[in-house]
């Protein structure tokens, strides 16, 4: 189930980037809503990503180092023997799906849905959610936990100083509608 750290997520490098989805994934990890997971070569997006985004080479690798380093364990390791023999749509999400298998993870958060055939999936018994459909189910089943997590991350914001609702405004406009609403409705 969803509600303990033993249920295991590999996190896309879709869902790491935008930074309010990052944000939130990672709050409700810290408070142990799951266990995130992820690899080097999703963590290679990531900075890719944060540098075509104007980031410099060195605020990319301090923000992915500093996130190894909140969630040490999160790193698959000895995975990518299994990448060529998998066979998903786009061959550049094998590296996700080796990742998955490898730490025997029992979901793929990803915002990609279609390069991710759900049948293909659950012959490795894994199954694959967007990140809306994944925190709200987060939140339906730890609703307090979640509302802590949530508003932790909103005490944490200061750059620009945002109150709940802006923070809800901005996950919505980030795909992450249904999450938002439920959110807003416990506050």
């Amino acid at each position: 189930m969803i509600h303990s750290v033993r249920f295991t997520c590999v996190l896309d490098t879709n869902v790491i980037y935008p930074i309010y989805i990052r944000d939130i994934l990672f709050w409700f990890a810290i408070y142990d809503l799951f266990t995130i997971k992820w690899s080097k070569h999703i963590f290679e997006e990531w900075i890719r990503l944060m540098k075509s985004k104007g980031f410099t080479d060195v605020k990319a690798k301090r923000i992915a180092d500093r996130a190894n380093q909140v969630f040490p364990n999160a790193m698959v390791e000895n995975y990518e023997n299994l990448i060529d023999s998998l066979a998903l749509k786009d061959v550049q999400d094998n590296h996700v799906l080796a990742a998955a298998i490898k730490t025997n993870a029992n979901l793929i958060v990803t915002n990609n849905l279609k390069d991710f055939p759900k049948e293909y999936l659950e012959s490795f018994g894994l199954n694959a959610k967007n990140a809306d459909d994944f925190l709200s189910d987060i939140i339906d089943l730890n609703p307090e936990t979640a509302v802590m997590a949530f508003r932790e991350l909103v005490m944490n914001k200061r750059k620009p100083d945002l109150d709940e609702y802006q923070v809800l405004d901005i996950l919505r406009n980030n795909g992450l509608k249904d999450s938002a609403d439920y959110l807003h409705a416990m506050l």
